[in-house]
């Protein structure tokens, strides 16, 4: 018997997550967050809820940009996200409130969940790393500290414009609290510190603001409550940040670890695809770069799969399987896997790999390399091979549709029988996502401090889509920026463009890229 859906039956599918998003790094999410973001049906997101967990929400799932921003007009007023939660839910979908920090502390997530439960839905709330907690640990400040305070009180520094009288006992938490931390204070920090030393906080209490706290591009300033007014305003520190007052502040002097890492505020472009950017870009940020993400190619699918569909039918009459990428080793193996074929199929073959990435990559497919070279190039690869000796073998080389011809070409002098498959291309992206305008206006603007390159066609790619229009426009626009480029090949394609290459690790790999970028800071 068909059973229809009723409206009471969609409504109590529906469910409202209020989820804290933490401070703004992306990695400080909780698991339970991250899990109900994966399943999200419709995202309703904040300003300061960081915009790199959206990568985690599928794609076909509905995001709505709530547009809460201290001091500026929200792209929607309260009443409307309460109505928008309601009516999703509802209509029976898995909804997610996702808010920076923690929603229940100074978040308004209290009065958006009584909304739901006066309409009687389904709700969660999932808390968030608070970003009182946040803005101290990443600035070096421990809340509390047996030497100093054992209390610590969060407060308002934006209450309601709307109430008669401020519901802060000054009076009381003045003295009576050792560390206070103020929310959304910064224009009325004047106020506060005033409001403080009135009702007999000492005037030289350390008092640190800390900006963006947890990201990249974090600022922390450090004063006193008689100085800490003029310092925010001279260095220019606006919302959103956080104000830390007691004396557990004189920890910063010791362990801020945060601010002090080797790329601390140091501005990198990653010229990576999307999907491979995120190795990179985890290890630049660990090291405290903040990093800009622009894409300038995109892998794609050959036009016909046709070669690659003959040689995997008569696999058999390889003698060596060749890797010179962790792409060639994916999209041979999904080719591989559609025709319905498993890793039986290359049993009989020797497979050389070009490095240790790569070879960590087959790895995952549960192969090993018989062969790497020394030098993982193309020009080592052929090397090891010339040495073992390959007159007559067959070699098979899944690569990209246009490569260098120097390996093929070697190992035909030495008497192999090379085959050439493609297995993906190298393609511009087709939307730059606002990246283009946002990363040449940094560029005019001298905000970036290195580009890094992970292959000629990134550094080309890179030249093109940044639209210069000859060479001493491009050297003009590039001047002051370092330039990493992760082995010889792609620095010969940088130097060929009129640029200078400043850091190139000894070992071709991205970890090895990334210790020498560290290096290179440090020297300076």
């Amino acid at each position: 018997m068909e059973m229809k859906l009723t409206e009471t039956t969609i409504k109590s599918r529906g469910k409202a997550y209020l989820v804290g998003a933490g401070p703004g790094d992306p990695g400080l999410i909780t698991v339970r967050g991250l899990e109900i973001l994966k399943r999200a049906e419709v995202v309703i997101y904040d300003y300061l809820a960081g915009k790199k967990l959206l990568r985690h929400v599928p794609k076909d799932a509905e995001l709505i940009y709530a547009g809460k921003r201290g001091g500026v007009k929200h792209t929607h007023t309260q009443d409307e996200i309460n109505q928008m939660l309601v009516d999703r839910v509802k209509s029976g979908k898995r909804v997610v409130r996702l808010k920076g920090g923690d929603p229940f502390i100074f978040g308004r997530g209290g009065e958006e969940l009584e909304e739901l439960v006066k309409a009687g839905l389904s709700f969660e709330a999932v808390p968030g790393v608070t970003s009182a907690s946040a803005a101290a640990t990443f600035a070096g400040i421990p809340i509390t500290h047996r030497r100093y305070t054992a209390s610590v009180a969060f407060i308002t520094g934006h209450e309601d414009p709307n109430k008669k009288k401020s519901n802060i006992a000054w009076d009381k938490i003045s003295t009576g609290v050792g560390t206070l931390v103020f929310y959304m204070g910064i224009k009325n920090l004047e106020s506060i510190v005033g409001n403080l030393m009135k009702h007999g906080r000492d005037p030289k209490t350390p008092v640190a603001v800390v900006r963006w706290a947890s990201r990249p591009n974090q600022r922390s300033v450090v004063g006193t409550l008689d100085t800490i007014a003029e310092i925010v305003r001279k260095e220019d520190i606006k919302p959103p940040a956080l104000t830390i007052v007691g004396d557990v502040v004189k920890c910063r002097n010791t362990i801020n670890w945060y601010e002090q890492r080797p790329l601390f505020g140091r501005r990198i472009v990653v010229t990576r695809t999307r999907d491979q950017a995120s190795e990179l870009v985890a290890l630049l940020e660990e090291n405290g770069a903040n990093c800009l993400e622009f894409a300038t190619i995109s892998l794609q699918p050959p036009d016909s799969w046709d070669e690659l569909d003959n040689a995997l039918v008569g696999l058999d009459r390889f003698q060596w399987l060749l890797f010179t990428s962790i792409n060639a080793i994916h999209a041979f193996f999904g080719r591989l896997f559609e025709k319905g074929l498993d890793v039986r199929a290359v049993a009989h073959c020797k497979i050389a790999s070009v490095g240790r990435v790569t070879n960590e990559c087959l790895r995952s497919y549960g192969l090993v390399s018989d062969l790497m070279p020394e030098k993982f190039t193309g020009e080592g690869m052929a090397e090891a091979f010339e040495k073992v000796g390959v007159q007559g073998d067959s070699i098979l080389i899944p690569r990209a549709l246009k490569a260098r011809e120097i390996l093929p070409e070697r190992l035909t002098a030495a008497g192999a029988q090379v085959h050439v498959v493609p297995v993906y291309q190298n393609k511009r992206p087709e939307s730059f996502d606002g990246m283009h305008e946002k990363l040449l206006a940094n560029l005019t603007d001298r905000q970036v401090d290195m580009v890094t390159f992970t292959s000629s066609s990134t550094v080309t790619n890179f030249i093109e889509m940044i639209g210069v229009k000859n060479r001493q426009e491009l050297q003009s626009l590039m001047e002051g920026v370092r330039i990493a480029a992760i082995g010889p090949i792609t620095a010969k394609t940088v130097e060929e463009n009129g640029l200078t290459v400043h850091v190139q690790p000894g070992k071709y790999t991205i970890p090895d890229m990334v210790d020498a970028i560290v290096a290179d800071a440090l020297a300076k």
